[in-house]
């Protein structure tokens, strides 16, 4: 993944435009350089310093003798027929995460992992099954970009970001947080606040940090139950933090003006997906600003679970929108590769070394 001296040199990728002042200047330059280095990483994809040609010349040297610009490695990828791409990515320290690029009509949307692995036990999700192996580093998320952003033709541009792949952000508050900067700053990869998403499965005291601490992003949380027991039943974390202390605090959220959150709700046939189950979602969503993501479940044989037939699918989505909710089904995209989140590094996983 990265040269073989990385622990003896700096890794500037991942650094803040504040981190990045500030290591210039223990190298004696004025901070504007800092700026000018960020510039090149994110706006150009630079990964020499050679080339960084608004730089001193002996500058450059020593940035060469002191730091590097590290990259993931993509070790396979996965081509659907309906154009979405699934990449494995290896890190430096041999472990593997995924990345998904899903084009539509009007964007192109990356979706980013958080964490190798996930500690969460969700029962309908792949990477759960996998259990946690580590958090990753701002540079491993913004990182994902920046590998995904190198095999698109020179034309073609991510415009959203959403970090609802491996792991649960929040359970690694500190590193995405200060990926999520770098990805909105303008001298960064210059996304803006309601292009990027964070999807979590709702740990309450870091979601009213997010708020706290004046960070500007989507915010999608999957629900997937419309009762407690149900949820505690599919989502362990709902045993800490139950369905009623959730919606609560969704309520109390100081949304931006006409901001709304996005429930994620994976329909899973003969546990959520009745139209009991409907009528019921849509009484305990009331007074929350908000709309529904229908998500007929992305079936793998590691899971014990099968998608609802269509008809249930539509009929629930009926009784949202009969009550007013904004309720949209989603596409399940790339269904003939592997579309779980996690299947394709657990595959991989599999092999024979």
């Amino acid at each position: 993944m990265v040269e073989e001296d990385v622990t003896e040199r700096v890794g500037l990728l991942g650094m803040t435009r504040e981190e990045l002042e500030g290591f210039v200047q223990s190298l004696g330059e004025r901070p504007f350089r800092g700026r000018q280095i960020m510039r090149w990483i994110y706006h150009h994809g630079v990964k020499d310093f050679v080339s960084m040609s608004d730089l001193p010349r002996s500058f450059r040297g020593r940035l060469a003798e002191r730091a590097l610009i590290p990259s993931l490695k993509v070790i396979a990828e996965e081509v659907s027929r309906d154009g979405t791409r699934k990449f494995l990515l290896e890190l430096h320290d041999g472990h593997c995460i995924e990345s998904v690029l899903i084009p539509e009509a009007d964007r192109l949307t990356l979706c980013l992992s958080t964490q190798v692995g996930c500690s969460m036990g969700c029962r309908f999700c792949v990477t759960a099954a996998q259990g946690l192996a580590r958090d990753l580093t701002a540079s491993e998320i913004v990182g994902q970009v920046m590998a995904v952003r190198e095999r698109l033709p020179s034309k073609v541009r991510i415009t959203n970001l959403v970090l609802m792949g491996m792991g649960e952000p929040l359970a690694n508050y500190e590193q995405v947080v200060k990926a999520i900067r770098i990805i909105q700053d303008d001298l960064g990869l210059n996304f803006s606040a309601r292009r990027v998403t964070l999807s979590t499965v709702g740990l309450l005291p870091e979601l009213e940090r997010l708020f706290t601490d004046g960070v500007r992003c989507r915010l999608a949380i999957s629900l997937n139950a419309s009762d407690q027991e149900t949820r505690a039943r599919l989502m362990p974390i709902s045993r800490k933090y139950p369905l009623e202390e959730l919606l609560e605090l969704c309520r109390r959220l100081p949304l931006p003006a006409r901001e709304r959150i996005t429930f994620e709700y994976v329909l899973i046939d003969g546990v959520n997906a009745s139209r009991e189950d409907a009528l019921r979602l849509a009484e305990v969503l009331r007074g929350i600003r908000c709309k529904v993501n229908l998500i007929p479940l992305n079936e793998a044989p590691e899971l014990p679970f099968r998608a609802p037939r269509p008809e249930e699918v539509l009929e629930f989505q009926e009784v949202l929108l009969q009550r007013g909710y904004t309720a949209l089904l989603r596409e399940s995209r790339g269904a003939d590769i592997s579309a779980a989140c996690g299947q394709l590094r657990g595959r991989v996983l599999r092999k024979p070394q």
